[in-house]
């Protein structure tokens, strides 16, 4: 994606406390309410964290962290 890779560890463990990376999204508030609505717990509400930029985290069924980010400044196309 935007000549970035992620990696998978198959026989790693679930967890909140390691990396936490962010997945980008065009609209915070309806992602964070379908992850809501599907089983995935709160750990951060969606919060304004400066320049518009927002930020929420919730823990999925097996316990892993899934943040999300939604920054207005950001530009996919411009992404190498």
């Amino acid at each position: 994606m935007g000549d970035f890779e992620l990696g998978l560890i198959p026989d790693g463990k679930a967890g909140a406390s390691g990396p936490q990376p962010l997945w980008g999204v065009a609209d915070i508030d309806t992602e964070f309410s379908r992850l809501i609505s599907i089983g995935a717990e709160k750990i951060e509400a969606v919060t304004e964290v400066g320049e518009g930029i927002m930020v929420a985290a919730v823990k999925d069924p097996f316990g892993n962290r899934l943040g999300l980010i939604q920054n207005p400044h950001f530009k996919a196309s411009e992404a190498r």
